[in-house]
C-alpha cells in the first residue's frame, strides 16, 4: 500500500458516492458516514497485540479488515483522507473529563482535528468512542450546535477550549484542547502508553462504540447499551463471552480477527460473567 490512503476504496467502506471537493457540507457528510460505518474498538490492545499508526496499516486494519479502532486510528485516517481531498486539516490533542472529576488533572491523550474551511475553523472527531461527534462544530461560537444526534458546544476558554454534549437536560464536559502543533511522534507515544500500561482501560476492558440511525451502540465488557439523543439509554448484560462475540459482529459490525483469542482474554481477564 502507499503512503496515503486509497481513496476509492475508503469511500466504498463508508458507502460515499458524493462530492470530492473540500466543502463543509462533503466534510459534514465524510464524518457522519465515517463513525457510522467503522466502529470504535480496542480489540488490538486488550488482546495484547500492537497499534500500528502508519497510513499502511491504518488502511489495512480498517478499511480492508473491517475492523475499527480507537481515536488515532480513526483521526489519523480521517485526517489523511481530508488531506488528500484539499482540506486544510492538522491534529490536535485533548485532555479527556468524560467521567472525571472537573478538577482532576488528565494527561494530552486523545486526538481530534482543526479543520479551516473558508477561514472559519472546525472541531471534527470521528473516534471518542461512545460520544463521538457526528458533524463538525464551529469554534467561534459557545452556542448549542446539532448534529445528527445529541447537541454539542465548543466553549472558549482563554488558552483553551472546552467540548461539551448536552444529555437530556445536563452539558457534560467531554474534553478540552488548544491548538499545540502536535506531530505523529506525540500520538505514537500516547498511544503507546493506552496501549501497554497495566491499568489502562484499553488493556483491561473490552470497549467498543458505533452510531447508529438516532441511536448510539456502546460495549463496556459484558455490558451492552443503547443510547439515545434525549439523554435515556436501554442496557443489559451479556450471558456470556459467545454473546459478546455475536454482538460485536452483528451490532458493532467488527471482523473478528481471532474469535478465539478474544474469547480465551475475555475469560482470563475476568471481565465477563
Amino acid at each position: 500500500m502507499s503512503d496515503s490512503v486509497d481513496l476509492n476504496a475508503y469511500f466504498r467502506r463508508l458507502g460515499y458516492q458524493g462530492e470530492r471537493r473540500p466543502t463543509l457540507a462533503t466534510l459534514a457528510e465524510l464524518q457522519h458516514r465515517h463513525v457510522r460505518s467503522l466502529p470504535f474498538e480496542n480489540l488490538t490492545p486488550f488482546l495484547g497485540e500492537e497499534v500500528v499508526l502508519d497510513i499502511g496499516a491504518l488502511e489495512r486494519k480498517l478499511v480492508g479488515d473491517g475492523r475499527g479502532g480507537y481515536c488515532y486510528e480513526h483521526n489519523l485516517l480521517f485526517l489523511d483522507v481530508l488531506n488528500q481531498l484539499g482540506f486544510q486539516a492538522r491534529g490536535l490533542a485533548a485532555r479527556v473529563f468524560w467521567k472525571e472529576h472537573p478538577d482532576a488533572r488528565p494527561p494530552a491523550t486523545h486526538m481530534l482535528l482543526a479543520v479551516v474551511i473558508d477561514g472559519e475553523t472546525w472541531l471534527v472527531d470521528t473516534g471518542f468512542g461512545a460520544l463521538t461527534p457526528t458533524g463538525p462544530l464551529k469554534l467561534d461560537t459557545g452556542d448549542p450546535q446539532t448534529t445528527p444526534h445529541e447537541p454539542f458546544r465548543v466553549l472558549n476558554r482563554g488558552e483553551s477550549y472546552q467540548l461539551q454534549a448536552r444529555l437530556g437536560d445536563t452539558w457534560r464536559l467531554l474534553y478540552s484542547f488548544d491548538f499545540r502543533e502536535m506531530w505523529l511522534a506525540d500520538y505514537q507515544l500516547a498511544s503507546w502508553y493506552l496501549s501497554h500500561h497495566p491499568r489502562s482501560h484499553f488493556v483491561t476492558d473490552l470497549v467498543a462504540a458505533r452510531v447508529g440511525q438516532g441511536r448510539r451502540h456502546t460495549l463496556l465488557n459484558d455490558r451492552y447499551t443503547v443510547r439515545y439523543p434525549d439523554g435515556t439509554s436501554q442496557a443489559r448484560a451479556l450471558a456470556g463471552p459467545d454473546e459478546v462475540l455475536a454482538v460485536l459482529e452483528q451490532v458493532f459490525r467488527v471482523r473478528l480477527p481471532s474469535p478465539q483469542a478474544l474469547r480465551l482474554a475475555l475469560e482470563e481477564k475476568g471481565v465477563v460473567r
